[in-house]
């Protein structure tokens, strides 16, 4: 008979934008190993609860977040990635506005904050490896679907809508053959409304038009 002790954690990456640069949320953790390292916000699955489950807490705990994309991404399971125990762990991609967030320290966390992502500090375990492939899926979702709406809040300007694009991308995009190919995808909608408080001249507010994630040829 085969005897196993393996222990199954989640670990979520959360995306956001502030200030102009795509974030990712770590912890400070609290508890050895890797104690005041940063870390991705995780912990392990309980006995009675599904590991979406687990994960929705998990995120509740640390950012109260509301009005999220999630989706999980791939299981890690090398054998020595945590120095305790025989440890898998499932990471999930979470996308959200920062508007929907209220970030707070709890369980193992001394701390929870966004950092960008091109300036991620030494992160524990193999939380690096887990935040590169969300990484990239994260472009390829922008890519192929309306995931973009998640980063924006709910009227947003068309030049926000872009500027989602190039930060999330890292590249920059032609205005008008942009403009042309979204107005094709039928993907969005006026709202009939105006920016207020705004020293330029007021531009026009728009909507998505379908909350449920749909495959769309963006770029």
């Amino acid at each position: 008979m085969i005897k196993q002790k393996i222990l199954v954690t989640v670990d979520n990456v959360v995306f956001t934008i502030i200030w102009q640069k795509l974030q990712v949320l770590l912890i400070k953790r609290l508890l050895d190993p890797y104690k005041d390292q940063r870390a991705l916000p995780g912990w392990f699955v309980l006995e009675n609860e599904s590991l979406e489950e687990a994960t929705y807490r998990e995120l509740e705990e640390e950012t109260n977040v509301k009005n999220l994309y999630l989706e999980q991404l791939y299981t890690f399971g090398t054998p020595d990635r945590d120095p305790r125990w025989r440890v898998i762990s499932i990471a999930y991609m979470a996308v959200v506005n920062k508007n929907n967030i209220a970030l707070r320290a709890w369980s193992d966390a001394k701390e929870v904050k966004f950092f960008p992502i091109d300036k991620l500090p030494k992160l524990a375990f193999d939380h690096k490896e887990i935040v590169n492939y969300s990484y990239k899926r994260l472009k390829w979702k922008l890519e192929y679907t309306n995931v973009a709406q998640y980063l924006l809040p709910d009227m947003f300007t068309f030049s926000s809508l872009q500027d989602v694009y190039e930060i999330a991308l890292q590249k920059e995009i032609d205005v008008r053959n942009f403009k042309k190919k979204i107005e094709k995808l039928w993907i969005i909608e006026e709202t009939w409304k105006m920016e207020v408080w705004v020293k330029h001249r007021p531009a026009k507010l728009y909507k998505f038009v379908n909350k449920k994630i749909n495959i769309v040829d963006i770029l």
